[in-house]
Order: structure tokens, then C-alpha cells, then sequence
């Protein structure tokens, strides 16, 4: 008799999950006239609807997936990193950690610098990116000891990348103007 009752309850358990499934709860009912016949349609309406990502402009929902390189204020911080090698550079993730480092002045202090730069919007402005400096003091024992310092180097990185975004932006700017200004018939100086 407990046989039976056991067996009922999977098969009432895989019933329920097979009509819940069935009935709306996993997939969604689809009509014809509620979905776009093309691919190109329907991708549209998902990406509206939020169903999914687009890379590029396209995207409504979920924010912006650009690509680094088209962001003058990454692609100017990248610039100024050149010195140091990076541990991590996420574009998405928003921010740039570069390796320990010390300068050739520093090597007999056994100094050694981190530094850390978030982005806080892609727009060019003062409140942009915020820079963190990390030191790194080690003894004759090899005991470290490690904390966030404040230093104008924080404040000069910032003004350095902010002015590279700042170029890179105004060289896109007149790349775009002559290139899409021929497209359309007019060009730089040309006036209408």
C-alpha cells in the first residue's frame, strides 16, 4: 500500500510540473500576430521589450555596450597607464588596477605604488573617474604593510586623463565631421 502512495505522488509531482510548464508557467503563450514574422523585427522588439542585449547604440534596457575604444575618456586613461603594467583594465567593469610599482628613485625606499581608477560616468568631467593610490611598505624582513594614501598624484592623474579624453574627443569629433559631412554634402567651414 505505501508502494501506491509513493508512486502516486510522482506521478501527480510530474504531472503538475508538465502542465505547469505547459500551461504559461515556463514559456509564455505565442501567437503569430504577436511576433514579427522577420528577424530583424523580432530582435527589435525583444531588445524593447528587454529579452535581450544589443551591442552598440541599439541597446534600451541594460545599459550601453560600447566598446572601449570608442570611449575617449577609457581610451585616454589607457593612454596615461602606458607606464605600468595592468592587472585588471574592465571596460564594463568600469575600472583600471594597475600592478605594484615603484619608481627607479623609490627601488632602495622599498616603496611600491598601486593605483586604482573607477569610472563614474563616460561623460568628460571633473567628477569622471575617481583615482585611488595604494603604498606598499615592506622592511628588511619582508613585512608589508599596505594602506591608501591621499597624494597629488591622484589629483594629476586625473587632470592628465581627463585632458588625453578631451583630445581623443575633439580628434573623433572632426574625424566624424569629415567623414559623415562628405556623406551628406557638407564639410568642415562649408555653410549651407
Amino acid at each position: 500500500m505505501k508502494i501506491n502512495v509513493f508512486k502516486i505522488i510522482i506521478l501527480l509531482t510530474f504531472t503538475s510540473l508538465f502542465l505547469y510548464s505547459c500551461g504559461g508557467g515556463f514559456f509564455k503563450r505565442s501567437d503569430v500576430k504577436d511576433n514579427p514574422i522577420n528577424v530583424d523585427e523580432r530582435v527589435k522588439k525583444n531588445i524593447q521589450e528587454g529579452r535581450g542585449i544589443r551591442f552598440g547604440r541599439g541597446a534600451t534596457r541594460g545599459g550601453n555596450f560600447d566598446f572601449a575604444s570608442s570611449n575617449p575618456l577609457w581610451r585616454g586613461a589607457i593612454d596615461v597607464f602606458d607606464f605600468v603594467p595592468l592587472t585588471n583594465a574592465s571596460y564594463s567593469g568600469g575600472i583600471i588596477i594597475t600592478e605594484w610599482f615603484s619608481s627607479e628613485k623609490d627601488s632602495t625606499d622599498n616603496r611600491e605604488l598601486k593605483i586604482t581608477v573607477r569610472f563614474m560616468t563616460n561623460e568628460i568631467r571633473a567628477d569622471a573617474v575617481k583615482i585611488l593610490v595604494f603604498e606598499k611598505k615592506c622592511d628588511q624582513n619582508n613585512n608589508c604593510k599596505t594602506k591608501k594614501i591621499k597624494s597629488k598624484l591622484e589629483s594629476e592623474l586625473k587632470l592628465a586623463i581627463l585632458k588625453k579624453a578631451a583630445l581623443f574627443e575633439k580628434d573623433d569629433f572632426k574625424r566624424y565631421k569629415e567623414t559623415e559631412g562628405k556623406k551628406r554634402g557638407v564639410g568642415l567651414g562649408k555653410k549651407r
